[in-house]
């Protein structure tokens, strides 16, 4: 029988495209709506002024919400790293069911925001759960403020946050052979040594792909902040929702999302440039 010619295979060039498309179409939309924005916050009455900006910058009020909301963000950044790094180092070496101790870790992704920023509300209320248990005791005469603060926010933020953290770094933990530690102890180093030398090094991706999703996520939360910060001590996030939805204010909305975007560019971008410094040294030495 003669043999039938197949069908031209897709080239590979085409096969990419069709993989990229979804992908560009997103960005493309992101990028008309950033340049929107953008423009929207350097206009004032149809012409091109930095009207907004300057009136922002000359607030001390709007500084010094700026100054909480990278303050905020930061400390919550720290925070997550704390207590997410040890957990992901864990549930990394751990032998048994693993997949049991990823699903508590994702499991607060299963309830709302607003709900689990409301139960911090209930535990850290001046009628919660621990003042008033510090008031059954006799530990307190007056509710502590626990909530209205930098430290309610943050210790929302955290709750709300971690498992990002989490999964960031376990995304490398996971890849990190055990071996490599049990070489490293075997050569005569302790294990504080052979964590500091092996493991923390090759961890490194992880927690700066942490530390980027954790702080860009924090500088523009909304609900979290409007719920345990109350409106005397807000964020530039929820001031950005205020203006949009309660006073209309597009423009002015715009210009502060800008700063934001500004600000948090500047913390990111030498994160990001440091990762993948790290990303190509480590790749180099393990190919020598």
């Amino acid at each position: 029988m003669p043999h039938k010619p197949e069908a031209a295979a897709v080239p590979k060039f085409s096969r990419s495209v069709l993989l990229l498309a979804p992908s560009a179409l997103l960005m493309g939309v992101f990028l008309i709506g950033l340049i929107g924005l953008i423009t929207s916050s350097l206009s004032i009455d149809g012409q091109l002024d930095l009207g907004h900006y300057t009136a922002i910058l000359n607030r001390p009020d709007y500084v010094e919400m700026l100054g909480r909301t990278l303050r905020i963000a930061a400390l919550t950044t720290f925070f997550s790293v704390l207590l997410g790094f040890p957990t992901a180092y864990y549930v990394a070496r751990y032998r048994g069911n693993r997949n049991f101790l990823l699903l508590l870790i994702i499991f607060p992704w299963l309830v709302s925001i607003v709900v689990r920023s409301y139960g911090w509300v209930v535990i850290l209320g001046p009628r919660g759960l621990i003042n008033g248990f510090a008031s059954w005791v006799g530990l307190a005469d007056r509710p502590m403020k626990l909530m209205y603060n930098d430290f309610g926010v943050i210790l929302g933020l955290v709750h709300v946050l971690l498992p990002f953290m989490i999964i960031a770094i376990l995304s490398v933990m996971l890849q990190i052979p055990r071996s490599m530690e049990e070489a490293s102890m075997s050569l005569g180093g302790r294990p504080a040594h052979s964590f500091r030398t092996v493991v923390l090094p090759l961890a490194l991706p992880g927690i700066l792909t942490g530390i980027t999703l954790v702080y860009l996520m924090a500088t523009g939360a909304i609900v979290t902040p409007l719920l345990l910060g109350g409106l005397g001590d807000t964020m530039l996030g929820t001031e950005i929702f205020q203006e949009v939805m309660h006073f209309f204010d597009y423009p002015k909305a715009a210009a502060l999302a800008t700063v934001l975007l500004i600000t948090a560019l500047g913390v990111v971008l030498p994160i990001q440039i440091f990762e993948r410094w790290l990303v190509r040294r480590l790749s180099d030495g393990a190919g020598q």
